[in-house]
């Protein structure tokens, strides 16, 4: 006998155990045949019970299988929003450790500051993409600094999310500057890969190599007073007007990932 037989057969006498049942119910039947039927009928009876007992029991089960999963899954869910909280939590603290650093190297100065992240470099360029764009409040021609708050360029293009900034190395780069502690004044010039210029020193001006330049008030391009680097090599000529020095930029290029925007000073 196949099982598909076998299932018929057994579905087949079901089914008609099942209409005894309602027939042998009605009152007309005598008590006896009914009695007797019953008796013969119980071992079926008590296996359909049992099966629909069972069928019941593991509908439950499949049931409560569901809830817990639906449940775990929440729940899941629920973990997921709050490590990300947390995360958001995390960064927003160290962007704020970052920002009390930079403006505790000179608690004097009332600078407002955003931080951003550098998305890309042009070295080719002397040019950087920072994260940070008009939505953030950034506009052009606003400064920007190193995480020890040297200078580092300024923004050059503007969009929603996203900004150029030119280094101080650029070619298209010049600012006024002096010599800190002494009275001596030039203008930096970029000269692309990473190297400046500072030129139009006067004649009879005494300084050194190891010298440190800082940014001057006079171009008014950046604040006074932040760190541009150090005299690494000075240029004098007779013939020459001015004497120039070259100067080593107070940053690396490789090691620069955040940095600081000044939106207002």
């Amino acid at each position: 006998m196949t099982r598909k037989s076998w299932r018929l057969k057994y579905g087949i006498t079901i089914l008609i155990v099942i209409l005894l049942l309602v027939l042998f119910r009605l009152p007309a039947v005598n008590s006896k045949v009914k009695n007797f039927f019953y008796v013969l009928s119980s071992p079926i009876q008590k296996s359909l019970w049992q099966l629909s007992t069972d069928v019941s029991r593991f509908l439950e089960t499949i049931e409560n299988i569901k809830k817990l999963s639906k449940e775990n899954e929440e729940l899941k869910n629920k973990n997921q929003e709050l490590l990300s909280r947390i995360a958001i939590f995390e960064e927003k603290e160290k962007e704020n450790e970052k920002l009390r650093t930079a403006l505790g190297i000179e608690p004097e100065e009332k600078f407002k500051l955003i931080l951003a992240e550098v998305i890309s470099k042009d070295i080719s360029e002397d040019t950087i993409l920072i994260n940070k764009g008009s939505k953030d409040g950034l506009s052009l021609a606003m400064p920007v600094l190193t995480e020890s708050r040297a200078l580092l360029g300024r923004v050059s293009e503007v969009y929603d999310r996203f900004s150029k900034v030119i280094l101080i190395s650029n070619k298209n780069s010049s600012f006024d500057a002096k010599i800190q502690g002494k009275d001596i004044f030039g203008v930096i010039k970029g000269k692309g890969n990473f190297s400046l210029l500072m030129d139009l020193i006067p004649k009879g001006k005494e300084f050194k190599e190891g010298d440190t330049v800082v940014t001057a008030v006079l171009g008014g391009a950046f604040p006074e007073g932040i760190l541009v680097g150090e005299i690494s090599r000075i240029r004098k000529n007779d013939a020459d007007p001015f004497d120039q020095a070259e100067i080593k930029p107070a940053f690396d290029i490789k090691k620069i990932e955040d940095l600081f925007i000044i939106v207002d000073y």
